[in-house]
């Protein structure tokens, strides 16, 4: 007897070739749209874009002959997603939106949703790939980079389990971009052409600046610019000169944020809230004028000032490591955990699309302490930090 799969079918082209895979390999395939956002008052488009992207999922089921279904998740996603996200960038903190929509909508709530209808699998069109292998008698499965380079989102299932990825298929992780699209057109599908989604994760077609003005009230506070040569910046040229009395004390040193009070820098302008922004955002200031264009290097919503420098390499941009404590590390391979007191290199990227940087994780008895080969631009408490041995993902963190 076949096995069942519930394609999270999205209306875009990814998981319509997805869906069509499955039929090829012998599976019974069932196709269920996420309906994860219903409030049309904040998604800033003429169309209404989840009913457009419904109905392209729809056509795609019917022509390739298998059931459909729409789940409402917007309660859920409201709660897990959307009022997470708020709360973190009112604290000032940078959320990933992504990531959590696959460890806790996809992965989670619709997977439940799959397995009622007796599914033994979930697929999604994500361009990764899945390996399982056995090791002292069990089964271990291996989350690896899409063959896409371009495409590969890897990052984004940083957070999955074992036991997530033992349901969870990836039938376009081995192709291209480009050999998906050309399928898409063989099978006359109406996703064929259609442009990849650029919105947040199952919102829409919605500026993620504008989604948080409709939520987040705007609140007025100064823009401060902080010179390179700033006093705060004197240990940030690490020459070697530093002599530290222990191993722990140059980790917390290197990956210790830099901290600004409003008595510092000059004001360059005005802001309409700092939990707007993000560090190392460029654009948005409307701020000119200054031989180089001006980064967010810090914000502090408690007293609702950012804190600006001139150009990228800009030293309170850039950041030596970063710390995950205890409560916020997951070990996708969980066998491979590292041990207190052991260190290990792995390639490293704390954003989608960043190339791979190679670094030196530290376990401690408080968490992970990371510290890169090279400078790190951007760095900031929120985002998610993933660690890599060749294309494999083995675990990731949330930045404290």
């Amino acid at each position: 007897m076949a096995k069942r799969v519930v394609v999270g079918l999205s209306g875009g082209v990814d998981s319509s070739v997805t869906a069509h895979l499955l039929m090829e390999q012998g599976y019974e395939v069932i196709a269920m749209f996420m309906r994860n956002w219903v409030d049309d008052s904040v998604i800033i488009s003429e169309e209404c874009p989840w009913i457009e992207d419904s109905n392209d999922a729809l056509a795609v089921a019917e022509k390739l002959g298998i059931p459909f279904h729409v789940i409402d998740l917007s309660e859920q996603y409201k709660e897990r997603i959307v009022d997470y996200m708020f709360a973190e960038y009112e604290k000032g903190r940078t959320p990933n939106p992504d990531i959590l929509c696959n460890r806790e909508v996809k992965f989670d709530i619709f997977l439940k949703a799959a397995m009622k209808l007796k599914a033994d699998f979930v697929a999604t069109g994500h361009y990764v790939q899945k390996e399982t292998i056995e090791k002292d008698g069990k089964e271990i499965h291996r989350l690896l980079a899409g063959a896409d380079p371009n495409k590969d989102q890897s990052y984004f299932l940083c957070q999955l389990s074992q036991e997530q990825l033992s349901k969870a298929l990836f039938p376009i992780g081995h192709l291209q971009k480009s050999q998906v699209r050309e399928i898409a057109k063989e099978l006359d599908l109406v996703t064929a052409e259609k442009k990849d989604s650029q919105g947040l994760c199952f919102i829409g077609k919605v500026r993620l600046p504008d989604f948080l003005q409709q939520q987040l009230q705007p609140k007025t506070g100064v823009v401060k610019e902080l010179a390179a040569t700033d006093s705060n910046f004197d240990d940030f040229r690490i020459n070697g000169d530093k002599v530290f009395d222990s191993k722990r004390e140059e980790l917390e040193f290197l990956t210790k944020p830099y901290t600004y009070t409003p008595k510092d820098g000059k004001k360059v302008g005005e802001h309409n809230g700092a939990h707007y922004y993000t560090i190392g955002q460029r654009k948005g200031l409307g701020i000119g004028g200054t031989p180089e264009p001006l980064f967010i290097i810090q914000k502090d919503t408690e007293h609702n000032v950012i804190y600006t420098g001139q150009g990228e390499n800009h030293p309170g941009l850039l950041r030596k490591g970063l710390f995950v404590p205890n409560a916020e590390m997951h070990w996708v391979r969980e066998d491979l955990k590292m041990e207190v007191g052991y260190a290990k290199r792995f390639l490293t990227r704390i954003r989608y699309r960043q190339l791979l940087e190679w670094a030196e994780l530290f376990m401690e008895p408080d968490g992970i302490y990371i510290i890169f080969d090279e400078f790190q631009r951007g760095i900031a408490p929120g985002q998610f930090v993933a660690w890599y041995d060749d294309n494999e993902l083995i675990g990731s963190g949330e930045i404290a």
